[in-house]
């Protein structure tokens, strides 16, 4: 079915709850393995349909947030999402306290016990007001964004259609759309401290609330870490520093040699890869479009299948405009066993990322969407971030019809990206351990810890004073940050995987292939580190994992430096 012809209807918080104390009725009473089995069926197909209807809002919104009916619904969404999280929790306690637990696990699998006690203990109807009030202030948060008209180049522009100039190769021009981005972030300064101090301090209620000591414990339960904890993260930390920092502080200052630009970097001339420019895709979006589908045609016929599903029923909305959300995004419309992806295209080399990452995620989607229950089709983000990372690399064999001659530019600063984006990466987790630690710390300290951390992950930064960036304030900027607190490690222990790969497609694509078929199609029936192993490649928390892909990257990096 096409996208368009998707009906939306809003889930009614009292017919919600109705439904659900018939299921539950039958699966509580049940007196046989197959009855109760059937109720927990009609569960799955319950909640996927209410997830789906929050999706379509969702989606509808991001498209256009100027959109007052589905403004009114995300905002309805946002009140009645904690209330639907407690219908869940309801019955996940039946679940984990049933009879026919046993059987359920052998059907099933013993993860889904697992994420549900985890569940269990992440969510409480006593915390329903504060994450209704953190609701609206991501909603408010997004609308801040989304509403950027920054005056540049004689027309208003978003902050995704400001990327190619702060990509330019004009010194002048590059410099000044950073400062007029900066600007825009600049005014609302006061106000993105005052939201993000409110959620801090809600995120932080919540927690004590549930007995824990800060958020961070019930944040990690709130990501569903079920096979690692924060001290296998601060040891990643360690390893990060040790291992990707010189390297990554290396690349940096070839870079200023090639580009002729002054080390430690403003963050202007950080953004300059080549004095001539940064590659670019040839040819408009819709060429964009076209040697994408060539691409996934040619990895196998499953993805020939998927791409072709994407395209031709609308599942793709890529092009910025005014009134959009910012950012990229990956949805799932389980009704219809269809992924969603949502982007910006902006004429730099991130278009091509989009087609490749966000894609990476709809694939996988795609290829588990018929394992059941539901809640085993996507693993945790950071085994998901695999999916697309990962297939960002597999997107090289076409690099060449994306990127013409621009194309050796292209794999060269892609590989490079995804090293130096590891210890920015890590230094956004490592800000939040920070101040959920210290909930009571005052909106300019946050900034201050900000500016120390750069210090330590990313060397080759100057703060030079100037408006927003340069005055360590360019978290803001970071959705993640307000939206979803913890996520961002998962993009970095995802690199370190999706490198892993890279290194076997450099001696073997169909091997890398092959491995990579292995974990899709396991959806999220084991952990993250379990599907690590079953790609058979080392876990990210092995600090060996990290010095070999740093040696291994750094070595390819210097081979392939003289670019033409």
């Amino acid at each position: 079915m096409k996208f368009s012809d998707m009906k939306y209807e809003r889930p009614e918080l009292e017919k919600i709850q109705d439904l659900a104390e018939k299921i539950k009725s039958d699966f509580k009473n049940a007196d046989k393995f197959e009855d109760a089995d059937k109720a927990f069926t009609e569960w799955e197909d319950f909640t996927s349909h209410i997830d789906t209807m929050i999706s379509l809002a969702y989606i509808r919104h991001t498209i256009d947030t100027a959109d007052e009916y589905y403004d009114k619904e995300v905002e309805y969404a946002d009140e009645i999402s904690p209330e639907f999280t407690n219908i869940q929790q309801s019955f996940t306690k039946l679940l984990v306290e049933s009879k026919f637990r046993p059987q359920l696990e052998e059907k099933y699998g013993k993860l889904l016990f697992i994420n549900s006690d985890i569940f269990l203990k992440a969510f409480s109807p006593e915390i329903i007001p504060e994450t209704q009030e953190t609701n609206k202030l991501e909603t408010a948060y997004q609308k801040i964004i989304a509403s950027a008209q920054i005056d540049f180049d004689g027309d208003k522009k978003t902050i995704s259609q400001m990327q190619p100039y702060k990509e330019s190769a004009d010194d002048k021009i590059r410099r000044d759309a950073w400062l007029a981005e900066a600007r825009f972030y600049e005014s609302h300064g006061k106000e993105l401290d005052e939201i993000y101090d409110k959620m801090v301090h809600l995120r932080d209620k919540m927690a004590r609330k549930l007995g824990f000591k800060n958020f961070v414990e019930l944040g990690y339960l709130q990501m569903n870490r079920n096979c690692y904890n924060s001290e296998d993260i601060k040891k990643f930390r360690s390893s990060v520093i040790e291992y990707i920092v010189p390297i990554a502080d290396r690349l940096y200052r070839e870079q200023a040699e090639r580009t002729n630009l002054n080390y430690p970097f403003t963050f202007a001339d950080s953004a300059l890869k080549f004095r001539d420019g940064n590659p670019i895709p040839q040819g408009s979006s819709e060429d964009i479009l076209s040697v994408g589908k060539k691409l996934y045609h040619s990895l196998s016929d499953e993805s020939g299948k998927f791409i072709d599903m994407m395209y031709s029923d609308g599942l793709m909305d890529v092009l910025s405009k005014k009134g959009k959300a910012s950012g990229g995004y990956c949805s799932q419309l389980s009704d219809y066993k269809v992924p969603f992806i949502f982007a910006n295209f902006n004429g730099t080399a991130d278009d091509v990322e989009v087609i490749t990452h966000e894609a990476g995620h709809a694939f996988a989607f795609y290829m588990a969407r018929d394992i059941k229950p539901s809640e085993n089709q996507s693993p945790t983000l950071e085994a998901c971030e695999i999916h697309s990372m990962t297939m960002e690399f597999f997107g090289w064999r076409y690099s060449d019809e994306f990127f013409g001659k621009n194309s050796g530019k292209f794999r060269y600063s892609h590989l490079s990206n995804a090293v130096t984006f590891i210890p920015y990466g890590t230094m956004v987790d490592h800000f939040q351990h920070i101040v959920y630690e210290n909930p009571q710390m005052p909106p300019i300290e946050r900034h201050n810890v900000w500016k120390e951390l750069l210090n330590v992950y990313m060397p080759w930064m100057k703060l030079d004073g100037s408006p927003f960036y340069g005055e360590g304030k360019g978290w803001q900027r970071q959705i993640h940050i307000y939206e979803n607190p913890f996520y961002y490690i998962d993009y970095c222990l995802a690199q370190t995987v999706a490198l892993e790969f890279w290194d076997i497609m450099q001696k073997s694509h169909d091997e890398a292939w092959e491995r990579y078929m292995r974990l899709v199609k396991r959806g999220g029936t084991q952990t993250f580190n379990e599907l690590v192993e079953t790609a058979g490649l080392k876990s990210p928390f092995d600090g060996e994992a990290l010095k070999e892909i740093a040696q291994t990257a750094e070595k390819w990096l210097d081979t392939n430096y003289n670019i033409s």
